[in-house]
């Protein structure tokens, strides 16, 4: 993978239609309802996956079975009609969709929007990996983050909508662990997730000069501290410029949890900036990954430097 950008897909606009399907886990029956049709108030024309209603006969933690549910991403993401695939929600299943997919097939199909967080993490890896398409790493459309949270709904909505309003990523209660200033192509997400991919076959190392962007929730202190020694001990952070942190929901008391970050990440050599409030959280921020981006600590900020979506 090089320090170029990814290829960035076509903005949505009114009229268009988007797939919501469930790759990982499974979907409350009301909150997907709710959140297709605060997708159709957005004038959009709503068409959920065949088996986004569904959960696995033994394995209730699944929304259905593994190839019903790439079978929904692919025939999405390969239907020319449809211009974005959102997803559902996250949780736990994603990983195991990844070998279910055609990504021949995959990659011959027009570029879209794709969007989801957590779990989702798996799939936004592998579609900048095989695909080499900018992916939009925020809240999920069967969720409170999305349903509840209107501030983090807006966040969406422009970023898919109206992408060069929300370039400045900044959040109060940002602060440097590392202060500096750095610029490379975003990537990461969900730090569980990040762990857990390392070693598979097909596993790319992360982008000269990137900006790694990490995340997670409900992980205690020491969990996090796994998960960051495992990468770090793969090299994953060897070629990167700078390091943005998002939220920490449920990880145990703050302090803990910065001390943890700041002792594994501290001595690296690149800025880290801290908090700036994408992931689990209220008002969840979305960014996109596989873009230009800036990172500056002294600003607290962190500045895409194209739109996420053309």
């Amino acid at each position: 993978m090089s320090t170029r950008e990814r290829h960035r897909p076509r903005r949505l606009r009114a009229g268009d239609s988007v797939a919501v399907v469930a790759p990982a886990g499974p979907v409350p029956a009301d909150q997907l309802d709710a959140g297709l049709q605060l997708l159709r108030d957005w004038d959009l024309r709503v068409v959920p996956g065949k088996h986004v209603r569904e959960r696995h006969p033994r394995l209730r933690y699944l929304a259905g079975a593994d190839a019903d549910r790439a079978a929904d991403l692919q025939r999405a993401w390969c239907d020319p009609e449809i211009d974005g695939v959102l997803c559902a929600r996250g949780g736990y299943g994603c990983m195991r969709v990844l070998d279910h997919l055609d990504w021949t097939a995959m990659a011959a199909a027009e570029h879209k929007v794709f969007a989801g967080s957590s779990d989702v993490t798996a799939l936004h890896d592998a579609f900048g990996v095989r695909l080499g398409v900018a992916t939009v790493f925020g809240p999920m459309i069967g969720t409170g983050a999305f349903i509840d949270d209107a501030p983090a709904r807006e966040h969406l909505r422009r970023t898919l909508f109206t992408p060069e309003s929300v370039t400045i990523l900044t959040r109060g209660g940002a602060e440097a662990l590392v202060p500096g200033r750095a610029r490379g192509i975003t990537y990461g997400g969900n730090l569980s997730l990040l762990a857990a991919g390392l070693g598979a076959p097909d596993a790319a190392p992360p982008p000269v000069r990137g900006i790694a962007l990490l995340e997670d929730v409900d992980e205690d202190p020491y969990r996090l501290d796994r998960a960051l020694t495992q990468l770090l001990r793969a090299g994953w952070f060897d070629r990167a410029s700078g390091i943005a942190l998002g939220s920490w929901s449920g990880c145990g008391p703050v302090d803990e949890v910065r001390a943890v970050l700041r002792d594994l990440l501290g001595d690296l050599g690149i800025p880290v900036l801290w908090e700036l409030g994408f992931g689990h959280c209220a008002a969840q921020r979305t960014v996109p990954l596989g873009v230009a981006a800036e990172l500056d600590t002294a600003a607290q900020r962190l500045s895409v430097l194209q739109p996420a979506l053309r």
